[in-house]
């Protein structure tokens, strides 16, 4: 599965990640973040994946501006 990261720039687009690659980094980086883009649904079965996998798994929005669509999803995964 495919999700999209967090844009860096305004009118930049965002970057797309494997969930194997998110596995991979998770010994140097345990925070990730993603784009509002992302389906709720890839989103549960992300935490789903990890959970499975014997991780704790803590998502949450992000507010960075005062329009409603400016939002981005922070997730931790522990170990």
């Amino acid at each position: 599965m495919k999700l999209k990261l967090a844009r860096t720039g305004i009118k930049s687009k965002p970057k797309t990640i494997e969930l194997e690659k998110i596995e991979e980094m998770l010994p140097q980086k345990s925070i990730f973040y993603f784009d509002r883009e992302n389906s709720h649904k890839d989103l549960k079965a992300l935490i789903e994946y990890f959970e499975e996998k014997g991780y704790s798994i803590y998502m949450r929005e992000v507010k960075y501006g005062l329009n409603e669509d400016e939002y981005i999803y922070e997730v931790h995964i522990i170990q």
